[in-house]
């Protein structure tokens, strides 16, 4: 069935075909309409779930800990210093190896303060052991959702993950979306069924004291888990193609095969750069287009085998570390150390706060990097569409 919904919609209705037992949640924008949806779901009797409402995002994750731990399957939604005021329990929730999924309508950090959309609340976040995905579009978001539940329950990964959409750009903006049947999403993804769960009949620890002797064997476990989901997100991708009809892969590359340069972007903005792509390959420029879906875990090894060839990599980064640049930017980087050919590789910083990504600022991106290429003493991080004049000291 076709429907032209929001992308906060999109991952509400992915919920209620996982059968998610327990949403506990908390509003904040731009998610605040995937509990709202998922509240008039269980009203008229759509889905059979609790609908936990908590004081905070901090009990949120909190709530969703302890229903995984008894073996629920759990969703819920935030963005932003919402996610930020989570950060404490991501950890626990991926070191207790629980497989909750998230919506997280990715939204600009105050200071100051903003709601539009940039990469910052996620990028925070990906030392957490948390898995990503990274949408385009809304149907990305329900598919990635669907995708993301079966991927984290795998017994050789049992991490949780997040699933990003930009803020406003797909949150709140109306898309058509084809939403699978009930029945090909259970045979797709049948019910959780937990290896270990909090039961007063057969008592066990989650998340005990961990001293020296045992803390990093934990931690290397955890890592180990991280790795092996590199494989298991590639068999439910292709699961997925062969029941759904859709393609998905943790980096897709369009008209990279000659590139020169090759532009690497992630979520909604990658729709302007394939379009500016498009454009710039009928003037006869060798450009191409990689689009990163899944960062953790980072398919660094893939980046490197598509891109290898060519002469520059420029990288979107909707994020900044200040000091250094985008995070993205030094993933990519440091993928190519050791290797004798590598392109040289330009960070541009973009986006931030909500700011447009037209396709001016692309072929500005691509003509920086084709200047920077022969000169050596090129910086190698540029913020876009930044009026020097309006900076404040």
């Amino acid at each position: 069935m076709k429907d032209v919904i929001k992308g906060n919609f999109a991952t509400a209705v992915a919920a209620k075909l996982a059968r998610v037992n327990v949403v506990p949640a908390y509003p904040i924008t731009p998610s605040t309409l995937f509990p709202e949806q998922i509240s008039e779901f269980i009203a008229n009797g759509e889905m059979d779930a609790e609908l936990v409402l908590v004081e905070s995002e901090h009990s949120a994750m909190s709530a969703a800990i302890g229903a995984s731990a008894v073996g629920a399957r759990v969703a819920t939604a935030t963005a932003s210093q919402g996610l930020e005021l989570m950060h404490e329990m991501l950890f626990i929730a991926s070191g207790m190896r629980l497989p909750i999924v998230m919506a997280v309508g990715n939204r600009a950090l105050s200071a100051p303060i903003n709601i539009w959309c940039d990469h910052q609340d996620t990028i925070s976040a990906r030392d957490s052991g948390w898995m990503q995905f990274y949408a385009e579009n809304n149907q990305e978001a329900l598919d990635l959702m669907l995708m993301a539940f079966k991927i984290a329950e795998d017994r050789r990964v049992l991490l949780p993950a997040m699933v990003g959409l930009d803020a406003f750009v797909l949150t709140h903006t109306i898309e058509p979306v084809d939403i699978p049947e009930q029945e090909k999403v259970d045979e797709f993804l049948p019910p959780y069924k937990p290896l270990y769960t909090l039961d007063p009949q057969r008592p066990m620890t989650f998340g005990s004291f961990g001293t020296p002797a045992h803390y990093m064997e934990f931690k290397k476990s955890q890592t180990d888990a991280m790795e092996r989901a590199r494989g298991v997100i590639d068999e439910v991708f292709s699961q997925f193609k062969e029941m759904f009809g859709r393609e998905y892969n943790q980096v897709t590359p369009f008209m990279t095969d000659d590139a020169d340069i090759i532009i690497v972007s992630m979520g909604s903005m990658s729709g302007t750069v394939r379009e500016a792509v498009r454009e710039m390959r009928k003037e006869g420029k060798k450009v191409g287009l990689l689009k990163i879906t899944t960062l953790r875990p980072f398919p660094g090894k893939k980046i490197v085998e598509l891109t290898g060839h060519a002469r520059a990599i420029a990288v979107m980064d909707r994020n900044i570390s200040p000091g250094f640049g985008g995070a993205v930017f030094g993933e990519i980087s440091a993928a190519f150390i050791n290797r004798e050919r590598r392109p040289k590789i330009y960070d541009y910083i973009v986006g931030l706060g909500g700011r447009d990504i037209v396709l001016e600022d692309i072929r500005h991106i691509v003509e920086s990097t084709e200047k920077k290429i022969s000169d050596p003493s090129a910086e190698p991080v540029e913020w876009v569409n930044v009026h020097p004049e309006e900076v404040i000291e």
